[in-house]
């Protein structure tokens, strides 16, 4: 299991296409709304693959919003899910926001996730809400 900071467009495409096999195809958010103005290399985002085999087969992204790390587009290809690639990735983010002196993040986690996110020392500090058909809630954690 490895993960690195993307810094290349064919990296970045590779991202891309895993959030849209998830995102879009698995959980069927509409195209339009999983891409935004934030998913280039030269945006105030930190992008990340990870590495099953070799294989880029999770993302997930860091965007500084205010003072805060906001950790974004979190995901793993279905039959990857079983290997905890998802703590890769939430370590990764949280150590690129510890060297960016960042120690306040946040998340809009779907409701499934609560608890895998709270077993990281992520609190939920939000009612659930909706963004595009799922059910989210707001966790945060404060980094050492």
């Amino acid at each position: 299991m490895v993960f690195k900071i993307i810094y290349e467009e064919i990296d970045l495409q590779k991202a891309f296409d895993i959030r849209k096999e998830v995102f879009v195809k698995e959980q069927g958010v509409p195209l339009a709304d999983e891409f935004d103005e934030f998913d280039t290399l030269s945006s105030n985002c930190k992008h990340i693959l990870v590495f099953y085999n070799d294989e880029p087969v999770g993302t997930g992204r860091l965007r500084v919003v205010n003072d805060y790390g906001k950790l974004e587009r979190i995901c793993i290809l279905e039959s990857y899910r079983k290997y905890g690639l998802g703590k890769t990735i939430i370590k990764a983010l949280e150590d690129i926001a510890s060297e960016q002196d960042i120690l306040k993040l946040k998340l809009h986690g779907q409701t499934h996730a609560e608890g895998f996110y709270s077993k990281l020392g992520y609190q939920t500090t939000s009612d659930i809400f909706m963004e595009d058909g799922i059910p989210h809630i707001i966790m945060e954690k404060k980094l050492q």
